[in-house]
């Protein structure tokens, strides 16, 4: 464990912040540097170890994805799944090329701007609007996989999914946090006949740490997959109990047809990239806000700054603060579907990270910071920003394989359990809810309004960063809904510019600011750091921040891989 770690939480320690002991203990279970050739770190041992084993029997890294998403549906259910979608950044080391895979769920044929709106003309709450059936979206990761497979995978489609079968029908021990989740949302849960019975024992009480979870509904379900491949998810049984599923849910029913499912495709787009000091940092593009907005917060981090900054000082906090409220700024009107609205991307134009950056004051945090107005701006200065919440959720891998070809993929049902409807065994998303609510205000439509067959909006944020020679030297992402961008940028810079380990800038103590004031990580010896911050006019919230970072450093002799602490990730490597 690394030494820049312990001191900062035996600081905490000494001031009565006892977060930092769990994350201690946890940092102790793993360990950093691997003199390893492939690798895989994901956000359960058991789709770790699945992924190792697909590696180990001459599997690509794609190949080992499919095996990793497999088995997180079962033991990570709350995150993500076959139920839900994905964004997969793939690096191609024979052809040394980059793809970036949409895998969005789409809003059905039957969605309308005004979905989330009650008769009144007001939006739903998000809690109310995201249990059931209107908050699922078609699920697309299952025909992404399917894509990048027949494009990178090496062993048979039909083998990758051995271990979630096993497991499904064996039974995996249910771990700490599905057992605090389950007892945390009991009540919603219990409201679905399907999901109740999987989670519940029949006296009402839910599952404990330890108890044996057996799917053999999933393991029907995977085994048709097998042997019938994608079409056998978007037609016939599982699309039909999707379809039903949805129209008849106890909650918000709305219409999912079997010819909405049979239409999903995946798209393969041009991944984003630009220059960060001596690298180049490559990330997806739009519906998902993520790359492009980390990109930026990157981009007017050094526009500032010429100097490295140093991890965990009042001056980077303040001036990564700074740029990500800018960079939020721009999200909330520019980014969505790219299908459907005219994205600017001269939001990444230099001359135009300039001008935003020029706003920056080392000495005083803004008062409020506006979205600005990129070059070869069409029709979108017109859009009103998205003010809608975002729950935080979704889980990330990283793998690296032994010819050098690297996944990193971010992966949602997007709330804790998702819609918390269950069919075929796996529950079923609730992205639609990450569109605005409100189609328009006060005369302005939002870029990110709901429309059929729309991809709404995400933060996920997976990214690979490449040497000045072009050569990938690392693979990030991260769970966290809106506060994805902010944990993925914070760590970016702490092991680019900072130096730190890939260990220690996973574990590290988060802050971010998403437009409505600097967040702190409760618990950690950043707290101390509040007053000079609020004295530098910011306004500072202690609270958790759960992120779930998983990463691999690709060095010319060796892999580097962490795994977040506050989550039950872990990392293996041969």
């Amino acid at each position: 464990m690394s030494m820049t770690w312990k001191a900062l939480c035996a600081a905490a320690l000494t001031i009565g912040l006892t977060a930092c002991a769990d994350v201690t203990a946890r940092l102790d279970q793993l360990t950093g540097v691997t003199p390893a050739h492939a690798m895989v770190t994901a956000a359960n041992p058991l789709a770790t170890d699945a992924g190792y084993r697909v590696l180990m029997r001459g599997g690509s890294a794609l190949d080992a994805a499919i095996a990793v998403q497999s088995v997180l549906t079962l033991v990570e259910p709350q995150s993500s799944g076959l139920g839900g979608g994905a964004f997969l950044l793939y690096w191609d080391a024979g052809t040394k090329t980059l793809h970036a895979y949409d895998g969005r769920e789409t809003a059905p044929a039957s969605a309308v701007p005004e979905l989330f709106l009650k008769p009144s003309g007001r939006p739903q709450t998000l809690r109310a609007a995201i249990v059931g059936g209107k908050s699922v979206g078609v699920p697309g990761v299952v025909a992404m996989l399917s894509k990048a497979h027949g494009e990178h995978g090496r062993l048979q489609w039909s083998s990758l999914f051995d271990d979630a079968i096993r497991l499904s029908e064996e039974g995996f021990a249910v771990s700490p946090r599905l057992a605090g989740l389950i007892e945390t949302f009991a009540p919603s849960l219990k409201a679905m006949p399907e999901t109740s019975r999987y989670f519940f024992k029949e006296d009402g009480t839910p599952l404990a740490v330890g108890e044996t979870l057996r799917n053999p509904a999933f393991a029907e379900t995977l085994r048709s997959l097998a042997t019938g491949g994608a079409e056998a998810f978007y037609e016939g049984p599982i699309a039909a109990a999707i379809s039903d599923r949805v129209t008849t849910a106890p909650v918000n029913p709305a219409v999912m047809t079997t010819d909405d499912l049979a239409g999903y495709e995946p798209k393969e787009r041009e991944p984003v990239c630009a220059p960060f000091r001596v690298y180049r940092v490559c990330a997806m593009p739009p519906p998902t806000s993520g790359g492009v907005t980390v990109l930026q917060i990157l981009m007017l981090v050094e526009a500032v700054s010429l100097e490295p900054l140093k991890p965990g000082t009042v001056e980077t906090i303040h001036l990564v603060a700074e740029a990500e409220r800018l960079a939020y700024a721009d999200r909330a009107i520019y980014l969505a579907d790219p299908d459907f609205v005219d994205v600017p991307m001269g939001l990444l134009d230099p001359a135009y990270i300039g001008e935003r950056a020029n706003l920056i004051r080392v000495d005083r945090a803004m008062r409020k910071a506006d979205a600005g107005v990129p070059p070869s701006l069409t029709g979108l200065q017109r859009y009103a920003p998205h003010r809608s919440p975002e729950w935080q959720g979704t889980t990330h891998f990283s793998i690296v394989d032994g010819a050098g070809n690297v996944a990193s993929m971010t992966s949602s049902i997007e709330f804790v359990f998702g819609s918390q409807l269950m069919a075929g065994g796996f529950l079923l998303n609730n992205e639609l809810t990450d569109f605005s609510f409100e189609p328009s205000r006060r005369g302005k439509p939002i870029a990110n309004a709901v429309a059929a067959g729309k991809r709404p909006r995400s933060s996920m944020a997976p990214v690979i960063v490449f040497d000045a020679a072009g050569t990938p030297i690392l693979a990030i992402g991260s769970p966290g809904g809106g506060n994805i961008i902010g944990y993925v940028a914070q760590a970016l810079i702490d092991i680019l510019d900072g130096g730190l380990s890939l260990q220690d800038a996973v574990a590290a103590p988060r802050y971010l600011d998403t437009g409505e004031g600097l967040k702190i990580e409760k618990g950690t010896a950043l707290e101390a750091l509040a007053p000079r911050l609020e004295r530098l006019g910011h306004t500072v919230e202690i609270t958790d921040l759960t992120s779930g970072l998983h990463a691999i450093r690709i060095w010319p002799d060796r892999l580097e891989g962490a795994a977040d602490p506050r989550r039950e990730g872990t990392v293996a490597g041969h």
